[in-house]
């Protein structure tokens, strides 16, 4: 059984830097009913066999740290405005299992620049997950999240402090033997550092706050094929912004061709209405697509494409954001990990009133090479390039002259260790 849950949560503006590897926090619960997912083709990670010395009782505690250093060209330290510098990020961390139903993940980062046009920094990022069966049936899952970060980015062309807090909660029940029922309930705030940090030149930067929710039909016509409905119905309350009401419907596919390759495709209509401000409805066609393909066992290959509406940190904005992304990842001499990625996205932002008018259209091109080598069983040393170039209609400011175009790449090496 696949279920596909909508939840429309603010997407956050895109982050130049690379970042350093994430730690997935995944209660032992739900690995297990993932690993059942008939439509997954890449394996699962394996989880740490017992007895484990970090471990008291039921909770299990697996620390970790990682080390990044690059240097970037072309980095916005504001629009326009293109720094060289070296960047050190230095990230701590720990993962606790509570039991079998309960994760609790906790990373702060600290991000170093040599460059006096950027500002130093302390992110933070916790999460706690949940997740848990009940008879043969049902399914729940949650989860609780807050986030704090000040990269420069690609929608501001800044380094822009943003905070952000998500709460989801996910039900599926199982009616029969062919029919499922998903169910889902969302809720996101974000706030926008708005100018209190010298390298913020933007003003007009805006909170939001949404609400949503999402129910879905899927009838499993075989075991790796099947299809379902689904309706989705928001609620978003922007600063500075008018508030607006949103409906999502969708139909779902979801095909295992065979072991090595797989399909997972969505689409349908998203209707936006504003509230206040004149604008007109905003009726957009939405669409999500992702292929799996495992050719050799040390080699996989996955595609998706996706077309969203997201509320714009620019205050009386929304964009519409169509992204494709490849990803490669090859096993070389039985213990290299080589990683290749390469993304296309472009962004339109539409003016939520009347009065407004914007002429911004945005074409981001990324491409990143990791190359990784396990170390001393648990820790792992990598090198890196990343290349990003964006182009924007908007070229120019009354003020300065300068707009959001530019061309950045990063070369550079992270050493890791995880317990």
């Amino acid at each position: 059984m696949l279920c596909l849950f909508l939840l429309r949560n603010r997407a956050a503006a895109q982050d130049i830097l690379t970042p350093p590897p994430q730690t997935p926090a995944v209660p032992t619960a739900m690995q297990e009913h993932q690993a059942e997912n008939p439509m997954q083709v890449f394996p699962t990670p394996e989880a740490t066999a017992s007895p484990y010395p970090l471990q008291w009782g039921p909770v299990t505690a697996h620390p970790r740290a990682n080390y990044q250093f690059d240097y970037s060209t072309g980095l916005e330290s504001g629009p326009g405005r293109s720094q060289g510098t070296v960047v050190q990020t230095v990230s701590p961390g720990v993962l606790f299992n509570l039991g079998d139903h309960w994760t609790l993940d906790y990373g702060p980062s600290l991000t170093f620049y040599s460059s006096s046009a950027f500002s130093e920094s302390v992110d933070q990022a916790v999460h706690l997950g949940w997740g848990t069966a009940y008879g043969n049936d049902w399914f729940f899952s949650g989860g609780q999240s807050y986030t704090s970060s000040s990269d420069p980015n690609v929608q501001t062309g800044a380094q822009t402090g943003q905070e952000a807090y998500a709460t989801s909660l996910n039900a599926s029940y199982q009616i029969n033997e062919k029919m499922s029922l998903s169910l889902g309930l969302g809720q996101s705030f974000s706030y926008v550092d708005q100018g209190s940090r010298t390298t913020n030149s933007l003003l007009s930067l805006g909170d939001s706050k949404s609400w949503s929710t999402s129910e879905g039909l899927n009838y499993q016509f075989w075991p790796r094929f099947s299809v379902g409905l689904s309706a989705g119905l928001g609620y978003s309350e922007p600063t500075g912004s008018v508030n607006s009401l949103n409906e999502q419907y969708q139909g779902q596919m979801n095909w295992r061709a065979t072991d090595k390759i797989s399909f997972q495709l969505s689409g349908g209509i998203e209707d936006q209405q504003y509230l206040s401000g004149g604008a007109s409805s905003l009726a957009t066609p939405i669409f999500g697509a992702s292929v799996q393909y495992q050719p050799f066992e040390q080699t996989q290959v996955s595609l998706s494409a996706n077309r969203t509406v997201s509320q714009s940190v620019f205050e009386n904005e929304v964009s519409e954001n169509t992204a494709v992304s490849l990803n490669v990842n090859q096993r070389l001499l039985g213990q290299l990990q080589l990683s290749l990625s390469g993304s296309y996205g472009t962004s339109q932002y539409l003016a939520s009133v009347a009065s407004l008018s914007t002429s911004r259209n945005d074409d981001t091109y990324t491409f990143n090479a990791r190359l990784s080598c396990p170390v001393l069983k648990r820790g792992s040393i990598s090198v890196f390039y990343t290349y990003t170039d964006n182009s924007s209609t908007q070229s120019g400011f009354a003020t300065t002259g300068t707009g959001y175009g530019f061309s950045s790449s990063e070369v550079g090496f992270s050493i890791g260790y995880t317990y």
